[in-house]
């Protein structure tokens, strides 16, 4: 089924929870919602088949998913809250600084905006040890990388986000977590999953910054100017990382993860635990005694 069900090692974490061999997850048969977006949870850039399951993160996406017409809907979660769900934080955990997400771009687009100014902001606002997190097309631009460590910032990049069932990276999501929970807080110039990813994971997030923009950028579902009126409580230097949690943990779907069965059920995976069918002719044999 559709590649983009493998992005970020998705389906690893999933196949992991359902415990089957997450070095080699089954197909998913339907759509996965990859990323934390304020539409119907499907990318903009990738075509669909009409009449596909659609896996989503949360209610109030399954609810926008509805109103456009899609029909073959299910609430599932968010891979990362399954993840924290099998990971759980240890009982002492030492946090300290921020890291940064700046606004990245894709294969198709990349993103304009002045990387200088915004490197002053956030030395004029962040009180400890600040790591820059880029996107894996960034992170190959030596430019842009040597521009933040000449700050002073730590640059590090998550991993390659995987393509057409290659490149897959199955750790992506490890080493995010892993990140974050040694940082204090979690930023970015656009409110996106690595900001509510971090707030689920007990960091005090923050948006601010010039939010940049990607070329041809199209304000789908209403763009920025809808993201900074609805989620307003999410913006600004300084969050409440209580409301902040509980609104990450509203859209990531605490609250609607699927059991194992019912999920392989789902995704028409394989029961690791069920006892293989006998022949037909030990069958018959059976049927005959």
């Amino acid at each position: 089924m559709h590649h983009a069900n493998h992005y970020y090692g998705h389906s690893h974490v999933l196949a992991r929870w359902c415990g089957l061999d997450d070095r080699d997850p089954p197909r998913i048969h339907g759509y996965l919602q990859h990323g934390w977006n304020i539409g119907d949870g499907l990318a903009a850039d990738h075509g669909f088949v009409a009449g596909t399951p659609v896996f989503l993160w949360s209610e109030r996406t399954r609810r926008r998913a509805w109103s456009v017409g899609r029909r073959e809907t299910y609430v599932v979660g968010s891979p990362w809250a399954y993840l924290l769900e099998m990971e759980p934080a240890p009982a002492a955990e030492r946090r300290e600084g921020t890291i940064w997400y700046p606004f990245h771009g894709w294969e198709g687009q990349h993103v304009m905006g002045d990387h200088a100014r915004l490197i002053a902001q956030i030395k004029r606002t962040e009180p400890g040890p600040v790591t820059i997190c880029l996107y894996w097309q960034e992170y190959q631009s030596a430019r842009l990388r040597r521009q933040y460590e000449r700050a002073g910032f730590r640059v590090i990049c998550h991993g390659y986000r995987g393509g057409w069932w290659e490149n897959l990276d199955p750790e992506f999501l490890h080493r995010q977590l892993e990140e974050q929970r040694r940082h204090r807080r979690v930023a970015s110039n656009r409110l996106c999953s690595a900001v509510l990813y971090g707030a689920l994971a007990g960091c005090e997030p923050a948006v601010y910054g010039d939010p940049m923009q990607l070329e041809g950028e199209k304000p789908f579902f209403g763009g920025q100017a809808r993201i900074r009126r609805q989620w307003a409580e999410l913006h600004g230097e300084q969050v409440d990382p209580v409301l902040a949690r509980e609104i990450a943990a509203e859209e990531l779907g605490v609250d609607q993860l699927v059991p194992p069965a019912e999920l392989r059920r789902l995704f028409r995976w394989p029961n690791p635990f069920q006892q293989p069918y006998p022949d037909d002719v030990e069958l018959l044999k059976e049927v005959l005694r």
